[in-house]
């Protein structure tokens, strides 16, 4: 294993010995492992020239693209601290979201610039704005040129610190333990669960050029990254891609386009894919639907989710057309990664929706802390032995909360329950009551309901989740209003948009005279959904 970074070594070591394989492609525009390597290279002299520190915190407020890999490559050349940023969120949950992570840098697109601008002067820690041209919004004085640093060419960066494993990857959550969270990944471990995966697992004391030349010798993996690079399961799967010498191609369009997608594939020869469940694997097959034959999807090996369930009927479809196809369903979250997975295929049948295989990791905590052995009916929360994080950057209660040492071993409890039956199989049932997961964003309801009682005639809100065949779950508001008042769901979204990113606002709205709180305030959260849905979905009951 390597005593620097092992990201660096080993994509160093890649680049060095394939130097003219393809390593990025974007539209038209392709980048080599050189390409790739050299101009990591400017980007962290940069960074390190304006002022930044070991293991200071560098955000990517970037949409899926070439600029996303190689920044994050940068800062781990000069052994800072990327942080994941949500495009969606506006100034008001950036700045939020920048003062907890101590971000010292900004890599910013064109497009953002207008959001930015109503919080530039406040983010008095930020040292260095980087402005990604993406024909949108001109360069702002107080940033600099991103392409003029990623074409300095340095030479291959050296910081004046050590790199080690324990450099960290700051993991934002999308809000399922609350209001998000970054999660302290190291480097090291990090590396160690994606090797794993992948079974090329760098033997200690072997260089990491041996590893190298047995990996450039695989046929070329070809990964097009269609889910949210801003997301830790899309990048950690383009991580795996780049590990094993591949190419990762993005989108050019900053809109699901299921068109150009295919277009992508067969143009690219893509042989793996990631996706975010239904939102994007139904708009694939209804256009596989309405032309089936016209795109050429040989190459395409296999197709993975995570962050939604996806549909036995929609993976059921997709197989239809292409019957070669391997699916892949993974459970993971920020804080626990590698919880369990399952597979479809036209030899393995369709997997149910919402049952996983899963890892030789994973236990399951019973409500009076007892284990519960495989096969017990009863639910209990998921528990998954280390490598797992150190826990939650500034935030030691809440890391105590989730990162629990039981009978002398540390587990991630991410707060997942689950029946763990006795084949290994683990049906999942929820995150409990206060998440909600729509189209593979973590809502935090208590954030949407104190936005919506603050608009007037509004006297209490609740905010749970309903069954959505495309997103998974959708937000669905519930009012207690002043008698008079009438329920306009686009007003009320209209009113929120100032402070909440859109996919946070209500979809759907209940009125109804009380929301029924307890003598102690609490709010019956199922109960509440199960009148929501009789009111919204009565064909359903």
């Amino acid at each position: 294993m390597s005593v620097g970074s092992p990201f660096v070594d080993l994509w160093e070591a890649i680049a060095d010995a394939v130097p003219g394989r393809c390593a990025q492609i974007t539209g038209a525009a392709r980048f080599t492992w050189r390409d790739l390597d050299r101009r990591a290279d400017g980007v962290a002299d940069a960074l390190v020239r304006n002022g930044l520190g070991r293991q200071d915190k560098v955000a990517q407020y970037l949409h899926n693209g070439p600029e996303y890999l190689e920044s994050l490559l940068a800062c781990y050349k000069a052994a800072l601290v990327p942080v994941n940023t949500n495009y969606r969120y506006g100034g008001a949950e950036l700045s939020e979201l920048w003062d907890d992570a101590d971000v010292a840098a900004v890599v910013l697109h064109g497009s953002f610039v207008p959001t930015v601008e109503s919080i530039v002067r406040e983010m008095t820690g930020v040292k260095l704005w980087l402005w990604v041209d993406d024909g949108t919004h001109a360069c702002p004085e107080w940033a600099l040129p991103y392409e003029s640093v990623a074409r300095s060419d340095p030479g291959r960066f050296l910081p004046r610190w050590d790199r080690t494993p324990e450099d960290l990857y700051l993991l934002y959550t999308g809000g399922t333990t609350g209001r998000p969270k970054g999660v302290m990944w190291t480097q090291g471990d990090l590396f160690s669960l994606l090797q794993a995966g992948s079974g090329l697992v760098p033997t200690p004391g072997v260089p990491m050029n041996e590893l190298v030349s047995s990996i450039i010798d695989m046929p070329i993996r070809v990964h097009l990254a269609a889910s949210p690079l801003m997301h830790g399961a899309g990048a950690l799967r383009a991580f795996g891609a780049l590990d094993q010498a591949g190419t990762v191609v993005t989108l050019q369009g900053r809109r699901f386009d299921p068109i150009e997608l295919l277009d992508t594939i067969e143009r690219e020869r893509v042989t793996t894919l990631s996706i975010v469940g239904d939102a994007f694997a139904r708009p694939i097959l209804d256009v596989l639907d309405a032309e089936p034959g016209r795109w050429d999807l040989s190459t395409l090996e296999s197709i993975a989710s995570s962050g939604v369930m996806w549909s036995e009927e929609t993976k059921r479809g997709l197989l239809r057309h292409h019957p070669g196809l391997v699916l892949l369903d993974g459970l993971s979250s920020s804080e626990a990664i590698g919880i369990g997975s399952s597979r479809s295929s036209s030899v393995d049948g369709v997997s149910r929706t919402g049952q996983f295989v899963a890892t030789a990791r994973v236990r399951l905590l019973g409500q009076n802390g007892e284990w519960l052995p495989a096969g017990s009916t009863e639910a209990g929360l998921v528990a998954l032995a280390g490598p797992n994080p150190l826990g939650y950057y500034k935030d030691p209660m809440k890391t105590a909360e989730t990162f629990r040492v039981i009978d002398g071993e540390r587990f991630a409890i991410p707060g997942d329950w689950a029946v763990l039956n006795e084949d290994g199989s683990l049906r999942l049932l929820g995150r409990g009551s206060s998440c909600v997961n729509t189209g593979g964003e973590k809502v935090h309801v208590e954030e949407v309901e104190e936005a919506l009682k603050r608009l007037r005639r509004v006297r209490d809100a609740a905010v749970v989740g309903l069954p959505d065949p495309v997103l998974g779950e959708a937000v669905v508001a519930v009012l207690e209003v002043e008698s008079a008042f009438e329920v306009d769901v686009e007003a009320i979204r209209a009113d929120l948009r100032s402070e909440l990113a859109p996919y946070k606002l209500p979809r759907e709205v209940v009125a109804v005279q009380s929301l029924g709180r307890g003598p102690n305030g609490k709010l019956d959260y199922a109960r509440i959904r199960a009148d929501a849905a009789a009111l919204l979905r009565p064909t359903e009951e």
